[in-house]
Order: structure tokens, then C-alpha cells, then sequence
């Protein structure tokens, strides 16, 4: 959708006046706040109070942002089940934003729908290894505690618990008292990461579906609009399959961290204006034009649809656990 420029984007007088500077603490603000939010809470939730010690409940969090990252929400469902959803996600994904991007070239990046399609594809990708590395753990550790089942039962317990390593890897301790598997550092702060890409990509895939099938959609009055296979799949296949891995997973979904889906948003707007200021070419959304009598009132609607766009997901979430606690309480 590409839209004929009403105006020099590279001259002063488009950016020094009062519609830019109205735009401009529509997107400065939330993403100021944002950042402030997250300097405040992201360090209190990465501490859980069970050890005496800094370092211990800093691994204890990570550790449990693993278990959270590849275990389902439900005991009964075999983590091999996410696994393979995640596997098949990101091939559909990835063969989508792949056939996108050779048949209408880099351009397609210049979207903020594209930014998103991507991030949820990081986000199949790096769940994708984290399920399987989980499932990899979990049947080894199921391996070693049948083994010592068997040596309990021939009365060679002593000679079990006397070696704790064997071949550099733990046997009797390589699952803690609450079942989370022991993990290497780097595998639970990819899983932090992890959690992160899923709230950030939550938010901002409703919000470009529900901007796209709602507010662009229906008022579309660009002539010779190209309304193919693509437009279709990615503005409704990266929401469907995030809804069905949360409908699955068992990950967290706080209320502060739609920070993170703020931040990117002011990141691309950001990054528009400044390509804007220094090449004159269209903009990929007819709202982001500051040219337009009203657009300081486009940025502020926006701005506002961050709020509905990530509760609506964290509704879902909600609903999901309330559910869980109503028919599955053993979960």
C-alpha cells in the first residue's frame, strides 16, 4: 500500500510546527514512561524470595522462567505436543514472511506489519529450541530417575547417591525439589527473553490486525490497491498462532510489560521520521502523514489503542487460567 506524498518530507517547515510537536509527545511520552516502568518493576519480578542470597534467587528466577517456557499449562497435554505446534508455526511463519519478501521485495519491511510478522517469528524460533531442549532435559531426567528406581530396588541406593556425576552430568540432582529441570544460565536468560518477545508480540499483533481489518480496511480508498494472498495471511496468521501457543503455554503475562510492545511501537514511528527527514517518499500508513490537518489526532487514537490491544490479550491469558483453575486445579 503504497501512498502518493502529499508534501516534502525533507523540508523544515513539514516537522517545525504544531501538528509534529503534538505527534510528537503522543509517541515521546508513552515510550519515556515505558522505559521508566520497566527500569522499575523488570528488576523487582526477576527475584524470587526463596534463597539468602542475590545470586541464588536470580538462577532460581531463570530456572523458573525455563520451566515456564517449555512445560504446558496443563500436566495431561505431553510437552512433545507444544513442541510440535511451535515447530509447525514457525515453518508456516517462515514460509510466509520468506515467499513475502521474494515476491515483493525489502520494501515489505518498511511496515509495521512486517516488524510484527518478524518478531512472532523470532518468537516461534526461539520457542521452537527452548521446547525441544526442554523435552530433551525432561526425558533424560525421566531416564536417570528410572535408573535409580532400578538401583533402589537391587539395594545399590548408597553407591547411587555417593557419585554425583556421572560422565560430567548430574544423575540425582539434575531436577530440584519443585520438578524444574537444572539448566545451564545462558538457557534460562534466553527463556526471560523469551517470555518478553510473547507480551511484546502479543500486543503488537492485535493492534496491527485490529488497525488493519478496522480502521484501514474499511475506509481503503487507495486506487489499484493490491489485495492478495499476503495482506490476508499476515494480518491474521501471526495472531492465530499466538493465540493457540498461549491457549497452550504456561507462560506469564503482566501488566507491565506492554511496555515492551510501547517501546516498539516508538521505535518504528521513530524510525519513520527519521527516513522521512531525510528521503521525501510516502509513508506505509496514511495516518503517520503530519501533513494531515488531523494527525496529531490519528497519533493520540493510536497511541490510546495500545491500552484495549494488549488488555484484550491479557483477558484471554486470564480467562485461560481461570478455566484451568476451575476443571484442571491439579495444573
Amino acid at each position: 500500500m503504497q501512498l502518493q506524498t502529499t508534501a516534502d518530507t525533507t523540508d523544515l517547515s513539514y516537522w517545525l510546527n504544531w501538528r509534529f510537536l503534538f505527534c510528537a509527545i503522543w509517541v515521546l511520552t508513552p515510550t519515556v514512561a515505558a522505559v521508566i516502568i520497566l527500569w522499575k518493576y523488570e528488576r523487582s519480578v526477576n527475584i524470587i524470595q526463596e534463597s539468602d542470597s542475590r545470586g541464588d534467587c536470580q538462577k532460581s528466577s531463570l530456572l523458573l522462567y525455563f520451566d515456564k517456557a517449555w512445560r504446558p499449562c496443563v500436566k495431561r497435554i505431553n510437552p512433545i505436543c507444544l513442541a510440535a505446534f511451535r515447530v509447525s508455526a514457525l515453518a508456516l511463519l517462515t514460509l510466509v514472511i520468506v515467499s513475502d519478501f521474494v515476491v515483493h521485495g525489502g520494501d515489505i519491511f518498511f511496515y509495521y506489519t512486517q516488524w510484527t510478522f518478524a518478531l512472532t517469528t523470532i518468537y516461534f524460533w526461539l520457542g521452537s529450541v527452548l521446547s525441544i531442549y526442554g523435552c530433551y532435559q525432561y526425558n533424560k531426567a525421566n531416564i536417570s530417575i528410572s535408573k535409580i528406581q532400578m538401583d533402589m530396588e537391587q539395594g545399590l541406593l548408597e553407591s547411587l547417591v555417593s557419585t554425583d556425576y556421572t560422565n560430567g552430568v548430574k544423575i540425582v540432582n539434575n531436577v530440584d525439589y519443585k520438578g524444574i529441570l537444572l539448566v545451564p544460565e545462558i538457557v534460562g536468560r534466553c527463556s526471560y527473553l523469551f517470555q518478553i518477545l510473547f507480551q511484546m508480540a502479543a500486543g503488537a499483533v492485535m493492534l496491527t490486525d485490529s488497525v488493519y481489518w478496522f480502521v484501514i480496511f474499511p475506509f481503503l480508498t487507495v486506487k489499484n490497491y493490491d489485495f492478495n494472498i499476503f495482506t490476508v495471511v499476515t494480518h491474521s496468521l501471526n495472531a492465530v498462532l499466538l493465540l493457540g501457543d498461549a491457549a497452550l503455554n504456561s507462560l506469564w503475562f503482566p501488566w507491565f510489560r506492554m511496555s515492551y510492545f510501547v517501546i516498539l511501537t516508538g521505535v518504528y514511528v521513530i524510525f519513520q521520521w527519521i527516513v522521512h527527514a531525510c528521503v521525501s517518499l510516502w509513508w506505509p500508513y496514511p495516518f503517520l502523514d503530519l501533513s494531515l490537518k488531523y494527525s496529531p489526532v490519528w497519533y493520540l487514537l493510536v497511541a490510546l489503542l495500545h491500552i484495549p490491544c494488549y488488555g484484550i490479550f491479557a483477558l484471554l491469558v486470564r480467562l485461560k487460567q481461570y478455566v484451568l483453575l476451575r476443571w484442571f486445579p491439579q495444573s
